[in-house]
């Protein structure tokens, strides 16, 4: 008699109302959840193409002919795709207990079943972000090969799609530089450490183009919001001081990185419920996160490769720092790179299976 253990029964389960959920979303959810799918089905001034976000990701699905199907349909196809995936990566033995860091990935599972159940960038991020994981599981390989390859793949893929992908491993390595020191508190000076390389990176190319990078990445978008009246724009993120200084800069990249990973400030928009709820559950996200990236601090050798996946998902915080114009934007980019948050939310589960494996 076949028998089902209770965490992949309780997977399937969350799996399957998830599904549910992306195919009836179209029907129900505000016309501002799909704006970015409108415009890349509609493709209104024919950018289609290979290079960038928005024509490489309306050519992916003019190609795959999702352009012409309704949005429920692209949902059916794309959702069961990305939990393959984590199912490939593991199922934790206790996945179906009620702890906080479940939740927290139940409620994220809910958003992928909204942000991919549609024509989005986000999908493209998340295959490629797998790739990542992948090259970076594999056994009997030189890591520092993999690690490599690893580099090389976010520098590309960073070219033809999102430029500020290419800002990741070295972030990621201004951040691994604390493990060669012997200190206390490495987590805290690791992740700021990170932000002071993407500030480097960003005063570097002021001086050399005229303009910061939050300026022209962030500022401008939000302040011609403002000014078109942009009912949406309730969540967005302006620094405190205008980043045409280099310490108005510094400010910014600042305020964005908390802004965006640490959104405290967030609680002042307490009569906009979707904002809470991500605030909350963003602050615990980060919560988590830091005390597992802490553990593989102290420890590099033996949590080698879970160390560098969360890295490189910090690497990916800060540079949002950088890039987000809101929150609601903050969260639906994060769902891209769930893979790696979801191993390194889980990676002392896979790496006990694992050991049994052996």
């Amino acid at each position: 008699m076949y028998y089902i253990r209770k965490n992949k029964l309780f997977f399937y389960l969350l799996v399957g109302i998830c599904i549910l959920v992306g195919f009836v979303g179209p029907f129900i959810l505000p016309d501002k959840f799909y704006y970015d799918a409108n415009l890349i089905v509609s493709d209104p001034l024919n950018q289609k193409g290979w290079i960038e976000s928005y024509p490489l990701t309306m050519m992916f699905y003019h190609l795959t002919r999702m352009s012409y199907i309704p949005y429920s349909i692209v949902g059916l196809i794309q959702l069961p795709i990305v939990f393959y995936i984590l199912k490939w990566i593991g199922i934790p033995d206790k996945f179906h207990v009620f702890t906080v860091r479940n939740i927290i990935v139940y409620l994220a599972f809910l958003m992928i079943g909204i942000f991919i159940a549609q024509p989005s960038k986000e999908f493209i991020t998340y295959i490629f972000i797998t790739v990542i994981w992948y090259i970076l599981a594999q056994k009997g390989i030189s890591f520092k090969l993999l690690l490599g390859i690893t580099f090389f793949a976010f520098f590309a893929f960073g070219a033809i799609f999102r430029p500020y992908y290419i800002f990741i491993p070295f972030i990621a390595i201004g951040m691994y530089a604390i493990t060669l020191i012997k200190i206390p508190n490495k987590v805290f000076l690791a992740v700021f450490n990170g932000v002071l390389v993407i500030i480097f990176i960003s005063l570097t190319y002021g001086i050399l183009k005229g303009d910061y990078l939050s300026l022209i990445s962030r500022e401008n978008i939000n302040v011609a919001r403002i000014l078109a009246g942009d009912g949406d724009a309730n969540s967005i993120i302006l620094s405190p001081v205008y980043p045409d200084t280099w310490y108005g800069e510094v400010v910014s990249m600042f305020y964005g990185f908390f802004t965006v990973n640490l959104p405290v400030n967030g609680l002042r928009f307490i009569t906009s419920p979707q904002i809470i709820a991500f605030v909350l559950w963003q602050l615990v996200l980060s919560v988590l996160l830091l005390m597992r990236l802490s553990k593989c601090l102290y420890s590099p050798k033996i949590y080698q490769m879970e160390l560098w996946v969360l890295l490189f998902v910090f690497a990916f915080f800060i540079a949002q720092g950088m890039f987000e114009p809101d929150l609601g934007s903050a969260v639906r980019h994060k769902i891209g790179i769930f893979p790696l948050i979801y191993f390194s939310l889980y990676y002392e589960d896979f790496r006990r299976k694992s050991s049994k494996r052996l």
